[in-house]
């Protein structure tokens, strides 16, 4: 009888050892091209999130190499693994020394390329050397890189740079005869400056300054942008200066790159201001008018140049022209076809153009601009067709001669009855109205035949405020307000407010037939209305209507403030601040940079400890500190655990409503009053009373 041995399924079993197993094999192969495909591997891992620090020591064997684009690959790797293996990447400092002393100037360079990338403590000691010497080194490559290499040690431990002297090499290197050399400085030092607590590394004196603008026309596009802005701080001494500095830089103008461009016109900016301070105090000596004019010729073309990028560069140019229209509107005023918007402009980019449009209309291209918003208000962009039409009441508001051509071209609008551009117009009409009043109410008219079609709240309280600033004119005014009174419980808080505020007008100019209306409203609102800002406004009214008629007429039917569009243009101080951070992010937010950039300058370290903490855990750490702000030991507030007695609630609560009712007539509103409902037939004596009392004011 045969023996028959029962075997356990191997469901489990494997034999295969895993990627980076197959990955370390590889990398310890004796064949160079299976170790070079091996640590492309390791870096397209490492590139898509997967963990390949377990194979830091194998990767670190293959960096003595001759091979250039494998010895690149093993540093990328340590750059990005150093921090997580600091004791394995002392192992490599042999070999960066000895690349450092490399005939190959690239090799060179990239060693010191990569020490100063890598973030350990312990390399520092290692670096002092191979930087000396790559600073002094004969190649511009070299010299450059190491440049950079500078910038990374202050930020790591700035007593051992300065100490060393690398800062004061850093700032002989700005008269360096390679221009790629002195671009690298320039950025180095300008980083070294940012974070020093003196502010005194990087100053620009006459002799840098003609360094400078030496190298400027020969490096590449983003060595000339760190020249430019670092050529911002720099304040001339006198007029002709200024005069010499933007003479070099008009050339900029014509550069392929758009911060190339913006960097130009922010400096040519920045000192055709300077010129207009010194041209105040040298007056009778420099007449430099004519080169102003010229300057601002200039720098139209390129501005107008930038539109003809893709989207996203469009965007950036626009905000950018946005800025340099609010400081010289006259840069672009005879380019306003450039900004009319294409049928395929994004969204964004459209909304921008209809801004700058805004700010070049004059008397000369309104008709233009006008017959051009006409047909953007018929596009599909909903949106977009909104902000037509209220560019077209800025027009309006801006132009005084075009008002009325204007307001012809919003009744067109309106008569198309289409429901969001009629909802538009009105609310735009009503800002013209209080730009020119007493000069269109002729189209009122047109505009309460709309009434029924009105269902935004604007547009419901634009119309609502015309009947009531124009109530003695129309007729029917009251009829209009009661209208809205059978809904004012479901109004919107803004209409509410506004048919408040119209009733009590129109009670001021009609009293003997609008009586009850504004008792209707003002009980209503007094009494029904939660909004305690509708209540607040219902009882102010009430008691100036009580006391002293001429009080209320003087408080309701004052002058309105003039109204302008230059409230969405910046103020000085922001705006100077804006200009001199052109072709940066602030230019594009139009904020300063410390609003979005946070308190200090972020460096690696920190930007790598706050990605790792998620929302969750900063918000979690945010309400244990608030937590922690609660002092459970005063003695002076009550604890949870003996709440108070509830007659000392209803004493308290019945003060404060006393308090309250102290302002107004005890003998009409009572504490009673606010608490529960009154009875009809009180409710009725008392308001017949109070309509009386009105009525009698007149």
């Amino acid at each position: 009888m045969s023996d028959f041995r029962v075997t356990k399924p191997k469901f489990f079993a494997t034999t295969k050892k895993g990627e980076n197993y197959e990955l370390r094999a590889d990398l310890n192969s004796e064949y160079r091209d299976r170790r070079k495909d091996a640590i492309k591997k390791v870096i397209a891992n490492m590139t898509v999130g997967k963990d390949v620090s377990g194979l830091f020591p194998d990767v670190l064997k293959n960096m003595q190499t001759e091979d250039l684009e494998q010895k690149k690959l093993v540093y990328l790797y340590l750059m990005n693994y150093a921090k997580t293996q600091p004791e394995l990447v002392i192992l490599a400092v042999n070999t960066f020394v000895k690349d450092t002393d490399d005939p190959n100037p690239l090799i060179r360079a990239l060693a010191i390329r990569t020490m100063g990338c890598i973030r350990v403590e312990k390399i520092i000691d290692y670096l002092c050397e191979p930087l000396r010497k790559s600073l002094k080194d004969d190649n511009p490559y070299v010299r450059k890189t190491a440049a950079i290499c500078v910038a990374k040690l202050y930020e790591l431990n700035p007593e051992l740079a300065i100490e060393n002297g690398f800062v004061a090499v850093l700032q002989d290197m700005v008269s360096d005869a390679n221009p790629m050399v002195v671009a690298n400085a320039v950025t180095a030092l300008a980083e070294i400056n940012e974070t020093s607590t003196t502010k005194d590394i990087f100053i620009i004196n006459p002799s840098t300054l003609t360094k400078l603008l030496v190298a400027l026309n020969e490096c590449t596009e983003w060595g000339r942008i760190a020249i430019l802005t670092a050529l911002g701080d720099y304040r001339p001494s006198d007029s002709k200066e200024a005069e010499h500095i933007v003479e070099r830089v008009i050339p900029q103008f014509q550069h392929v790159n758009g911060s190339v461009v913006l960097s130009a016109i922010k400096e040519v900016n920045r000192q055709n201001y300077i010129l207009e301070q010194v041209i105040m105090i040298y007056m009778r000596i420099i007449k430099n008018d004519e080169m102003i004019r010229q300057l601002v010729r200039k720098m139209a073309p390129p501005l107008v140049t930038l539109l003809a990028s893709a989207p996203e560069v469009q965007y950036v140019a626009l905000r950018n022209i946005n800025l340099i229209l609010q400081k010289r509107s006259d840069i672009l005023q005879n380019e306003m076809r450039v900004f009319f918007c294409k049928y395929n402009d994004p969204p964004y980019v459209k909304l921008e153009k209809l801004e700058i449009m805004i700010k070049l209309a004059n008397d000369k291209n309104v008709d233009q601009l006008l017959s051009e918003l006409k047909e953007y208000a018929s596009e599909v962009d909903v949106d977009f067709v909104r902000k037509s039409v209220r560019a077209i009441g800025q027009c309006a508001i801006k132009i005084d001669e075009a008002s009325e051509r204007c307001v012809n071209v919003l009744l067109d609008l309106i008569n198309t009855k289409v429901n969001y551009v009629v909802q538009e117009a009105i609310i735009v009409i009503k800002d013209i109205f209080r730009k020119y009043p007493n000069k269109y109410e002729g189209i009122i008219p047109a505009l309460c035949q709309n009434l029924d079609a009105l269902d935004e709240p604007e547009a419901k309280a634009s119309l609502i405020w015309i009947i009531g600033e124009y109530a003695e004119r129309i007729e029917n005014a009251d009829e209009l307000i009661v209208t809205f009174l059978d809904t004012f419980r479901d109004e919107n808080s803004q209409v509410q407010l506004q048919l408040v505020t119209a009733t009590v007008k129109l009670f001021l100019k009609k009293p003997q037939e609008t009586q009850n209306v504004v008792q209707r409203v003002l009980q209503i609102a007094t009494s029904e209305c939660d909004n305690p800002d509708i209540r607040d406004r219902a009882y102010v009214y009430w008691r100036l209507l009580s006391t002293d008629p001429q009080a209320a007429k003087a408080v309701v039917l004052s002058d309105k403030p003039v109204i302008s569009i230059e409230g969405n243009a910046l103020n000085g101080p922001l705006l100077e601040e804006l200009i001199s951070n052109i072709s940066s992010l602030a230019s594009v937010y139009h904020k300063p940079p410390e609003t979005f950039l946070g308190r200090g300058r972020f460096g690696a370290d920190a930007q790598e400890e706050a990605s790792r903490e998620s929302p969750i855990q900063a918000q979690v750490k945010t309400n244990i500190e608030n937590l922690l702000d609660l002092d459970f030991n005063d003695n002076s507030t009550p604890t949870s655990s003996t709440p108070p007695a509830s007659s000392s609630k209803s004493t308290s609560a019945t003060a404060n409503v006393d308090d309250l009712l102290d302002l107004f007539d005890n003998s009409s509103i009572s504490n009673n009053d606010l608490s529960t409902p009154p009875q009809s037939s009180s409710t009725n004596h008392q308001n017949n009373g109070i309509a009386n009392d009105l009525v009698s004011l007149f």
